[in-house]
Formats: structure tokens, sequence, C-alpha cells
């Protein structure tokens, strides 16, 4: 594997531990919201479980932004003023819709309510779904290539590997 591949996959392993981070974080907020385990079955928002997934993943949003920047794309400079605040938060609002349209699927079509399949529908193949276009976004648009680093892949062939040019 060449150098920029191991670049690009020591970036994918840094992001998915710093996801996986902010996801068990995440996790446990929404399911203390939404079932209330071991709280005497209270659950404040059990009947707005969409609700719930935004303020758990706000909290694990904080979490992933600062070690994101200082940890997983490290290497990489932000291309906002803002230090990639903005766009990273609006990113991560519009993949949020992949989730949230997973568990209201598994809610409302499937009739699915209990406490596994609102973590399947959510947290696995939703957020599952949500990371991979996550890493890309903010790899493209928030953290951009260090100057001295040639691109993973080049499209354009030189006129002397394309003899048609």
């Amino acid at each position: 594997m060449g150098e920029r591949w191991q670049r690009f996959a020591a970036e994918v392993g840094r992001f998915l531990a710093v996801g996986l981070v902010a996801t068990i974080v995440a996790l446990i907020l929404f399911n203390l919201l939404v079932h209330g385990f071991n709280t005497g079955s209270f659950a404040p928002l059990n009947n707005s479980p969409e609700l719930a997934y935004v303020l758990a993943n706000a909290v694990g949003m904080v979490i992933s932004y600062h070690y994101t920047k200082v940890w997983a794309f490290q290497h990489r400079e932000t291309r906002m003023a803002d230090g990639g605040v903005a766009a990273f938060v609006a990113i991560n609002l519009l993949t949020m819709t992949i989730p949230i349209t997973c568990l209201w699927i598994s809610r409302n079509t499937l009739g699915l309510d209990d406490p596994i399949s609102d973590n399947i529908s959510a947290n696995i193949v939703g957020l599952g779904l949500a990371n991979a276009a996550r890493f890309f976004l903010f790899r493209g648009l928030v953290f951009r290539r260090p100057e001295n680093e040639e691109p993973l892949i080049t499209w354009r062939r030189t006129r002397e590997e394309d003899p048609t040019h």
C-alpha cells in the first residue's frame, strides 16, 4: 500500500475511533431519554424519539468536533475562519437526517418501537450511512489537504500516459 493510501487509512481509523466515542455517549443519552433504563420506567422523551436522537447527538457532536479537529484530521487545516465549526455543525445536522429517517421508518412504517429496533435502525444502519457521508464531507469541505500532499486519486492523465491528447 502506498504512502497516500496509508495516510488515508490512518485518517479513516482515527475518524472511526472518534466517532465511536461520540456514538457511545449519544447512544447512552438517547436510551436514557427514550427508554429510561434503570430510572423507574421514566423516560422523558419516550414519545419523541427523534427529538431525543437530536439532543443526544448534539452532545456527541461537540465531542466529535473537538477530537476530529485535534486528532483525526490533525495534519489538515480548516478552510474557514471559525475553525470549521459552522460547516461541521451544518454537515452533522444535514447527515443526521439519515439516521432520523431510518428511525422514523422503523417506528412509523414498520411499527417497531422497542429498544433493539430503535438502536438498530438509528444507531447501526442510519449512523453507519451518516458516518460514511460525514467522513468524505468533512475531509473535502472542512479540513483541507496540506499543500505538499498529493491527492489520493488523480483523474487527469498526462500526455505521456494518454497518447490521444
